[in-house]
């Protein structure tokens, strides 16, 4: 049958993947039809449905956790470059760096780190190796740095594996980290699982040899808790949770709240060890208590600031008295509420109003009179307003 008269999945299984296996991309390399958001939760009524999937015709790994290459095919009625735009707009949100597209007759290039764009036939796809190559030198990455990013995620039978979104936050993160940034901030909204993207990048930096003393700061007990028990479970034996303000040196991993290295009584326990001990300390919901310059939980982070400080919040904060991007600078990532809940990963909301009527006999409160409703600039609002005297009319 002549090529113009096959469907897609017809030209993609006689012409375009075997030229992608002829040049050497093995089949635990190539994700045919790669789903990568789990499709927007769209409610009716009582009932909820799952919107459409962004979904890759192929992706290709070169290992694990470095996908290299996403091709976008389309059948032979098309031009050959058809399917390149798309495949950039999911290139760029699966931070791919090489893009093609095909109908069956060759291949376009789109190589995003250098804009260069060309033609190749079907038998010159480039191979695994000739891509992965072609990645270092274009994002100009050594030996040390190729260690460090080649290191694979925690992985054991039945574990977790990383979403599209995680692994780019993951992937980002440990390679600013390899090229000698020590300050750096992750942003991604609350439900998208930043206590696992931080184990992940904790785990590949320690295992990598690159960092070996690591402590994960927290403001409340029960994150502290939570993390021990859930994400931060394969540590056990090497983690160990700061308790009665006592620091045991012979762990590796640290967990730690504020409170326990500084105290209520002014007593500074992070002292017991050397400013040095630390080479990696990552802080959770860092937008709270050491955001501020002149707060005392500032104090350890400005004791261990050797280390390399890595911050991580939903909310970043930024007022005259406190500021996460003077402190960290751009986030290396960001994963928005809105981008959550479009990709299907988290729950679409939707508000209520709801008017409250609060009573108060207080003799502090004296004087001061709930109104319901106001006026304001020709307009009537409801809102809940305290005001001196008696109610007016309105």
């Amino acid at each position: 049958m002549p090529i113009g008269h096959l469907s897609e999945e017809d030209t993609k299984a006689r012409y375009i993947t075997p030229a992608v296996n002829q040049a050497g991309w093995d089949l635990k390399q190539i994700r045919l039809e790669y789903a990568f958001t789990a499709g927007r939760i769209i409610l009716r009524g009582r009932m909820t449905v799952r919107g459409k999937q962004k979904r890759a015709d192929y992706v290709l790994f070169y290992k694990k956790n470095l996908p290299l290459a996403i091709i976008e095919a389309k059948d032979n009625n098309h031009p050959v470059g058809a399917g390149l735009q798309q495949g950039i707009e999911y290139a760029q949100a699966l931070d791919i760096h090489y893009v093609y597209a095909s109908n069956g007759d060759g291949f376009v290039e789109q190589n995003l780190l250098t804009g260069e764009v060309r033609n190749l036939k079907l038998d010159e796809f480039p191979s695994p190796e000739e891509l992965y190559s072609r990645y270092k030198i274009d994002k100009g990455i050594d030996e040390a740095e190729e260690r460090v990013m080649l290191e694979p995620y925690y992985y054991v039978p039945n574990y977790k594996t990383p979403r599209y979104y995680q692994r780019v936050a993951i992937n980002r993160t440990v390679d600013a980290v390899a090229k000698g940034r020590d300050r750096l901030i992750l942003v991604s909204a609350t439900g998208t699982g930043k206590t696992y993207m931080a184990f992940q990048i904790i785990y590949r930096l320690w295992k990598s040899g690159v960092k070996k003393k690591i402590l994960f700061l927290a403001d409340r007990n029960v994150l502290v808790d939570q993390t021990i028990s859930g994400d931060f479970s394969p540590f056990s034996g090497k983690m160990t949770k700061v308790e009665n303000r006592k620091l045991d040196s012979s762990y590796e991993i640290y967990l730690a709240l504020y409170q326990q290295l500084t105290g209520d009584d002014g007593e500074e326990a992070y002292r017991q060890l050397q400013p040095n001990f630390f080479d990696l300390i990552v802080i959770d919901e860092c937008h709270r208590g050491s955001a501020k310059e002149d707060s005392v939980w500032r104090k350890i982070l400005d004791y261990f600031s050797s280390a390399t400080h890595i911050g991580c919040t939903a909310t970043p904060v930024e007022t005259t008295e406190a500021s996460n991007q003077t402190y960290f600078g751009e986030p290396i990532y960001e994963y928005s509420l809105k981008q959550g809940i479009d990709d299907g990963f988290l729950a679409p909301y939707k508000g209520f109003y709801v008017q409250q009527k609060m009573y108060l006999s207080s003799s502090k409160n004296c004087g001061w009179k709930y109104i319901p409703r106001y006026r304001r600039n020709g307009y009537l609002y409801r809102s809940t307003r305290w005001d001196r005297g008696k109610s007016r009319n309105i």
